[in-house]
């Protein structure tokens, strides 16, 4: 008795993902009645919003410095052509013939970082390329691939961008070591963008550190847990931050834009900071 999920007759290799032949025959693309695609969507823009803002202040090569803040787009500063910063992370490894904005060279590290991470592919993989849509939404997709082929098998050095970012990470820590100054560079004091790389770095480092990679770094391949105790509470610490990774990647790319955007403000002269003491 024909129960209407049979596979079409001569469609053997016509088909392939959910229209092959054994799977069941339904004409519908999806059952799912709720709105599956406002996440993706939402994902796809709040991605795209921060591409738009960072491309922009990247390229835009003013307004990154404000004794004592430096934008965490910009520092450490590698170019000769960089605002001078007392105190700060201004290195001039490339001469005078870099003449583009500074924030072009150190930007790829943490660029890369986010870039290669787990849960930023599933991200932007779901919000740009639909691959897949949602769950139980089939991929338009004729063929699957994964990230077997150029350029997705580049996703694999995650790791060692992982190994770059964390003296990023250290170098936007002494910023906001450099940031109990006032604008005279007198050490005790404390502004509202004191608290505003504050939250940034904590963020940045939680990132980092619930990153898969740190988790596999500090507690990947060991047989007896008993006998590397040290390592096995790093690992179980990583494990926690590591079940809100999605959080905190949300949490630090808004934080790192609002720490820049706080800068421009400054410098640019349309914000005053209110210092508290």
């Amino acid at each position: 008795m024909a129960t209407g999920t049979e596979p079409r007759a001569g469609t053997a290799g016509a088909r392939t993902g959910v229209h092959s032949p054994g799977r069941a025959r339904i004409a519908a693309r999806h059952l799912r009645t709720d709105r599956w695609w406002l996440a993706p969507a939402a994902t796809a823009a709040g991605l795209l919003a921060f591409v738009v803002y960072s491309t922009w202040r990247a390229f835009a090569n003013e307004h990154y410095y404000a004794a004592p803040y430096v934008s965490p787009f910009y520092s450490p500063c590698l170019a000769e052509n960089c605002v001078p910063m007392k105190g700060g992370p201004n290195w001039e490894v490339f001469g005078s013939w870099w003449g583009l904005s500074p924030a072009l060279l150190v930007l790829i590290f943490p660029l890369g970082f986010r870039l290669t991470c787990y849960y930023y592919r599933k991200a932007y993989y779901r919000g740009f390329w639909a691959s897949p849509p949602a769950c139980a939404v089939a991929e338009p997709h004729k063929k699957y691939s994964g990230e077997t082929r150029f350029p997705l098998v580049l996703q694999n050095v995650h790791r060692y961008f992982f190994y770059a970012a964390v003296p990023v990470a250290g170098i936007l820590t002494y910023d906001t070591v450099l940031a109990f100054r006032d604008a005279d560079y007198a050490w005790g004091h404390m502004g509202l963008g004191t608290l505003v790389f504050l939250v940034n770095i904590v963020l940045i480092w939680a990132y980092t550190f619930s990153c898969h990679s740190c988790r596999h770094i500090v507690g990947g391949r060991l047989r007896h847990f008993s006998r590397h105790p040290v390592r096995y509470r790093l690992w179980s610490w990583a494990g926690k931050l590591n079940a809100r990774h999605m959080q905190l990647a949300w949490a630090s790319l808004v934080s790192v834009a609002v720490a820049d955007f706080y800068v421009y403000l400054v410098a640019s002269g349309a914000f005053e900071d209110p210092r508290f003491f």
